[in-house]
């Protein structure tokens, strides 16, 4: 089981990152909290990382903090929840925003997540409240710092909530609702306030 990787970040095009470890190329899927903290390409960075193998793919998820890596292997735990969903999860709340939902029986705002119905949130809020504790007070743990330089933003974004499972369409009304709040918005900020929306 690879658990932890520490190389030189080559790319990141949302979900997916390479990072160079010793020459070895790996890459990995990682949700947006961790997009925003990242270094600019060739620096260094660490990941905590988790191998999912199934009959078809052996995929290999990253996080910025252990906690995160805890809280994913917790998420795909629960019946209905894959890693995909689990990064689409990750990437529009952060663990105070989940746990606030999971104590605050806000099946509303999970159902926002791409895949996740109605009867996914109801067991999330039912098996996560006992396994993940109440949230400290609200705060925005979003680090700007590590956003991309502006240049085809919208494109960027839009094809990011896309691979996170939101349909088109969706994802363009997303990123120009983000644009108008904010026009010279980097890529990750645009996905970082779209996304907020579904903690919101």
């Amino acid at each position: 089981m690879i658990g932890r990787l520490h190389g030189t970040l080559l790319e990141q095009q949302a979900p997916f990152l390479l990072l160079d470890v010793s020459g070895v190329g790996y890459e990995l899927q990682a949700p947006m909290t961790t997009f925003y903290q990242l270094p600019q390409p060739g620096q260094t960075a660490t990941l905590y990382t988790h191998l999912a193998v199934s009959e078809t793919a052996h995929q290999l998820f990253g996080f910025a903090k252990r906690s995160d890596r805890d809280l994913f292997r917790t998420l795909i735990k629960v019946n209905g929840v894959g890693p995909k969903m689990a990064v689409a999860i990750l990437s529009g709340m952060d663990a105070d925003d989940i746990a606030r939902c999971v104590h605050e029986d806000n099946v509303a705002a999970l159902v926002k997540v791409p895949g996740v119905g109605k009867k996914t949130a109801e067991r999330l809020v039912i098996e996560l409240r006992d396994k993940i504790a109440p949230s400290a007070a609200p705060q925005d743990l979003l680090n700007p710092a590590a956003a991309a330089v502006p240049g085809g933003a919208d494109e960027e974004a839009e094809s990011a909530l896309i691979a996170l499972g939101y349909k088109p369409a969706e994802a363009s009304r997303m990123v120009n609702a983000a644009h108008k709040a904010n026009p010279t918005a980097s890529a990750q900020e645009l996905i970082r306030h779209a996304l907020r929306k579904i903690a919101g």
